[in-house]
């Protein structure tokens, strides 16, 4: 399978140049971390490279690897400031893969014993989500 373009107008390509609003908690000279706006736990955020790739299969290793090590961070601070007994990391590919946003990326998401996660696809409370994303970035920065 060829791998589509990559759309220089999707969101995350909007954000990382600035044109639409996000609440970062972490930046570098090769990613961004910022809170995901349809939340499905509390402290939900996404880790993006600030290189042009779709997903992680058109993604170079330093990339990844990058964005990786990134969500590793994210996550050990989540787990701090969320009071979490776990992290879930999503990462989907293409369609089949459940990919809805294609600038690759990566879930962090803090989880609590014995609670599910939150529907996918719903909007969350800005407030809430902004507070949390301080909460985040203060452990970060």
């Amino acid at each position: 399978m060829q791998t589509p373009a990559y759309d220089t107008d999707n969101i995350f390509a909007k954000i990382l140049r600035g044109e639409m609003p996000c609440f970062k908690v972490y930046e570098d000279d090769t990613v961004l971390a910022f809170m995901d706006i349809m939340p499905r736990g509390e402290g939900h955020c996404l880790v993006i490279p600030k290189a042009a790739c779709r997903n992680m299969l058109d993604a170079s290793p330093e990339t990844i690897s990058h964005v990786h090590q990134a969500a590793q961070k994210v996550a050990h601070a989540a787990l701090e400031v969320f009071r979490a007994d776990g992290i879930t990391i999503q990462q989907f590919n293409e369609d089949a893969g459940g990919q809805e946003v294609y600038h690759y990326h990566v879930h962090v998401i803090p989880r609590h014993e014995g609670k599910r996660m939150g529907p996918a696809g719903v909007m969350g409370d800005m407030e809430a989500i902004k507070a949390n994303g301080e909460k985040l970035a203060g452990v970060l920065n």
